[in-house]
């Protein structure tokens, strides 16, 4: 008895795997081909290319800092957090006291120096005067000399006195420079006690909102090399930029003005921008090579903040209302079996392999060009394309009798919706 239920038990076991080898050669219960199948279907297909970034205000990540150029103490503060501010506009103020007292203390040492240069002057006036009766003198004593009327010793006197005098017009004109120079110094050091004391006053450089506060009303600055931070203010939110990473095998479809659509976790919406820029300095993190890209975008009611995270779809291609199909229809290759059925040379080039309008028929093909792709669909490029609307297109075996010879696979992507995410397309127009 258990002889015959082990025989039994072998027989079908033979049966199923005969069943099974039948289904994996694309074969059905009466020995047809099953394919499956995908429809060709007129549709608009968007190309994207995913990213995460940063939200930021314009020109800086994290806002424009404006500074202290000056020590002193900070003895108030005219703005707070989310204070608009315009340029120029008075943010904060240092004691001017020391910077005040240096001002004038620099601009008395200038009427010094131009006081001194007076004196300078009127010097030289003397020394020249001195200088035209030493050369006269010196004339009239040549003269009579040459004439033998007076003595050498007197020529000698009269050329010893214009030498003299040169020397001291010479002279005198050195230390009228000198003294301009000095007023030169003098004025420098005012415009400079004037700037420290101009810096007592911190003005916003631009139109923005103040997104940090650094310091305290009574809080001492202290001004090395650079200038301590005392606000950071937004550049007009109304703009922003999203700073994103895109790695090195995408960025090559990214362009300058591409439309870039994206989300933010704080909202239920879509925000659309551009891109703006794209940043040839390179960063590698665990061997992965990334770009910065900037987009800008409006920001209606100034809804989203800088240093958000904002999930983004670069549109690096489209095609509106095309011929398209499942991007797998464009890997499928028929078996020896199925190309000995087709009469005549089948023609080299790219092939899409069609389901026979005639029961019984052959498959047959179409050659095509592909075009725009969102890795899922596929358009169709090619003479004759319209007609294919509407027509199924073999993506490959169906490997178990088990699934119907119908097309419907669940593992088949379906035609696309419109407005959904990356690897879809939208749904087929209606005729």
């Amino acid at each position: 008895m258990k002889f015959e239920k082990s025989v039994f038990a072998g027989i079908m076991a033979i049966a199923a795997t005969a069943a099974l080898v039948s289904g994996c050669d694309g074969k059905g219960p009466a020995g047809k081909v099953s394919y499956r199948t995908a429809p060709i279907t007129r549709t608009d297909i968007r190309r994207t290319v995913e990213a995460t970034g940063t939200i930021t205000p314009r020109n800086t990540k994290s806002g424009i800092p404006v500074g202290a150029q000056v020590n002193g103490k900070l003895i108030k503060l005219f703005v707070d957090y989310n204070s608009v501010v315009t340029n120029g506009q008075v943010v904060a103020l240092i004691d001017p006291l020391v910077y005040a007292a240096e001002y004038k203390s620099a601009v008395a040492r200038l009427h010094v120096a131009e006081a001194d240069v007076q004196v300078k002057e009127c010097a030289l006036k003397t020394a020249r005067a001195a200088f035209d009766l030493a050369e006269k003198t010196f004339g009239r004593k040549k003269a009579l000399v040459e004439k033998k009327m007076a003595p050498v010793a007197d020529l000698d006197t009269a050329t010893e006195t214009l030498q003299r005098t040169t020397a001291a017009v010479a002279s005198a004109e050195a230390s009228l420079a000198s003294a301009k120079a000095s007023v030169e110094s003098a004025k420098a050091s005012v415009d400079q006690a004037e700037a420290n004391l101009g810096y007592c006053t911190i003005r916003s450089p631009v139109n923005g909102i103040v997104i940090d506060r650094k310091v305290e009303e009574g809080e001492t600055v202290v001004s090395s090399m650079n200038a301590v931070p005392v606000l950071s203010i937004a550049e007009d939110l109304n703009t922003i930029w999203v700073s994103a990473s895109i790695p090195e095998a995408d960025i090559g479809n990214v362009k300058v003005g591409q439309k870039v659509t994206f989300t933010a976790d704080a909202y239920r919406r879509r925000f659309e921008g551009f891109v703006k820029q794209i940043r040839r300095a390179a960063t590698t993190e665990n061997n992965v090579v990334t770009f910065p890209v900037i987009i800008e975008a409006e920001n209606p009611e100034e809804m989203l903040f800088p240093g958000m995270t904002a999930t983004l779809s670069i549109e690096t291609a489209r095609a509106d209302d095309v011929i398209a199909v499942a991007a797998a229809a464009m890997r499928f290759r028929p078996k020896e079996e199925d190309l000995s059925r087709i009469a005549g040379e089948i023609p080299r080039g790219r092939k899409l392999w069609l389901m026979p309008q005639k029961e019984g028929d052959p498959l047959e093909y179409f050659l095509f060009e592909e075009g725009v792709s969102d890795d899922s669909f596929t358009e169709i490029l090619g003479d004759g394309v319209p007609a294919l609307e509407g027509r199924e297109a073999v993506v490959g075996y169906h490997t178990a009798t088990t699934v119907k010879a119908t097309g419907d696979n669940p593992f088949m992507p379906k035609p696309p919706k419109r407005g959904q995410n990356k690897g879809t397309a939208p749904e087929p127009k209606k005729q």
